[in-house]
């Protein structure tokens, strides 16, 4: 990973709230879930998003990307804000992501 500059920390700072405030309104929506766990974990999913892992949303399954492994379903909604904050679905679409039926890109087929 590269260094990052005081901008950068900045820039990542701004990212992770707006995934904080994506990842309320997605809750709100659903009526339902849990906000601690998403909300402490914006930051770690910003870096690594934004900063760490190779990924490229238009490719979503090229060969070589790395690959995130999440065992604790009550965080997801952070997951599926900060996916959409890095091009996978649009934004917009958050508010739909928790209904009966869906996956993160709006599938009832389960694959992301």
């Amino acid at each position: 990973m590269k260094y990052l500059t005081d901008a950068d920390v900045k820039t990542l700072e701004q990212k992770a709230n707006e995934i904080r405030q994506s990842t309320i309104e997605m809750l709100i929506e659903a009526g339902s879930g849990h906000t601690a766990g998403p909300l402490g974990m914006a930051d770690i999913f910003t870096l690594l998003y934004f900063e760490v892992l190779r990924h490229d949303p238009k490719n979503p399954d090229w060969e070589d990307r790395d690959r995130l492994v999440l065992s604790n379903g009550h965080i997801c909604p952070g997951l599926y804000a900060t996916m959409a904050h890095a091009g996978y679905f649009p934004v917009e679409e958050l508010l739909i992501r928790r209904q009966y039926g869906m996956s993160v890109k709006g599938r009832s087929d389960g694959r992301v």
